[in-house]
């Protein structure tokens, strides 16, 4: 969906400027490329600087085709959140040092993303948080020939190198995978990876969906469930809520981020004025960028039957899972976060930084389980 609509608004973008009187010098992305050589090391990258960061990036001064409303689509309307595009120029550099040896024992990880992906995030989120390094290569939205290795066409995706590399493929399945092998201890990642089969079908629209069994389930024996869960029954909550975040809390990111012209002009304002643009070519940028972001996620509103106030959605969502939680746990996962956790923090995390984020904070009870799941992951509390 969000390629095909991407190369579709490339296109237009692409028409219009040979209609007005000349075609700007290619462009990689709107997202700002880095200057890796292979891929930058990380270790606990993913936190950010706080629910109240502010927003502060330099784009390199680029001329910019067609391509950049495809650009565009791919950056929001795809159901990508714009404020972590902002960090991305600042981990072009990632850190250095290598992190301690952890569960993963000898296991070094690559991961292909798109930073401002809430996928994408849900993934860092959960390595972060248990403090384990790895390395980062960031795709372009556009091309993306930093993954042509790879038949899968999506990110994220994480290769394993334990002496073989093997590819993973789908947050949900790194996740439950990687977790399964942190605590396994008569299993090899292959292994593991066999538990989760890909599947391969045609939707109703005929095009070939990919698909994974077993995805939100950490696949673990009797003995093991009992000394890592309080009970079989927080397992399938576990399973049952991270579901629940791709099947739904996912796809109230762009519908909330674009909600109004003034929202979605506003996002692109600040990428056209920092991104030093030619006059055209950032009129360009701004205003159809926004328009086109603005009218695709009424389109998204429509398809995942939205309330006409999209926030309605979104504070409804947060507060549902504030209340599964209840008073009496600090987490889903109890004293500790759970899969269940990492995966909603990572997926309203991409939204830090814009307005909906703050509304979110204002009118829900989120705030203070988002805090001690921001300390959480900045501190690596899942690391043993």
């Amino acid at each position: 969906m969000a390629a095909a609509c991407g190369g579709a608004l490339g296109r237009i973008g692409l028409q219009f400027l040979r209609t007005r009187g000349g075609i700007a010098g290619p462009v990689s992305s709107l997202v700002p490329r880095v200057p890796l050589q292979g891929a930058g090391r990380s270790y606990g990258t993913g936190g950010g600087s706080g629910f109240r960061s502010k927003w502060f990036w330099t784009l390199p001064g680029r001329r910019v085709s067609g391509r950049v409303l495809g650009c565009a689509f791919l950056l929001g309307g795809g159901g990508l959140g714009l404020y972590h595009t902002v960090k991305s120029c600042f981990h072009s550099q990632f850190a250095q040092q290598m992190a301690p040896q952890s569960d993963t024992g000898d296991l070094r990880l690559t991961l292909y993303q798109y930073k401002t992906c809430p996928f994408c995030s849900k993934v860092r989120a959960f390595l972060d948080y248990h403090g384990l390094p790895y390395d980062i290569v960031e795709v372009n939205p556009v091309m993306r020939k930093e993954i042509q290795f790879s038949q899968y066409r999506k990110v994220p995706i994480l290769l394993a190198d334990d002496g073989e590399t093997l590819q993973l493929n789908d947050s949900s399945v790194i996740s439950s995978a990687i977790k399964t092998y942190m605590i396994s201890k008569d299993k090899n990642l292959k292994q593991i990876l066999s538990y989760y089969p890909e599947m391969k079908y045609k939707d109703e629209k005929g095009k070939e969906v990919t698909e994974y069994s077993n995805k939100y389930w950490v696949m673990l024996g009797e003995q093991e469930v009992e000394e890592h869960y309080p009970s079989k029954e927080s397992m399938k909550e576990e399973v049952r809520w991270r579901r629940w975040v791709d099947d739904w809390l996912v796809h109230l990111i762009s519908p909330n981020v674009y909600r109004t012209p003034t929202e979605a002009l506003a996002s692109f304002d600040y990428i056209v004025r920092e991104g030093k643009f030619g006059s055209f070519e950032g009129f360009c940028a701004k205003y159809l960028g926004a328009a086109a972001m603005f009218i695709i996620s009424k389109r998204l509103k429509s398809r995942h039957e939205l309330q006409s106030d999209v926030r309605q959605d979104l504070y409804k969502a947060v507060n549902d899972w504030v209340t599964a939680i209840g008073k009496k746990r600090q987490f889903m996962g109890g004293t500790r976060p759970n899969l269940a956790d990492l995966a909603v923090y990572g997926v309203l995390r991409v939204m830090e930084g814009l307005q909906a984020f703050d509304d979110m904070m204002a009118h829900t009870s989120v705030q203070p389980w988002y805090e001690h799941m921001e300390r959480a992951i900045k501190q690596h509390q899942g690391k043993h």
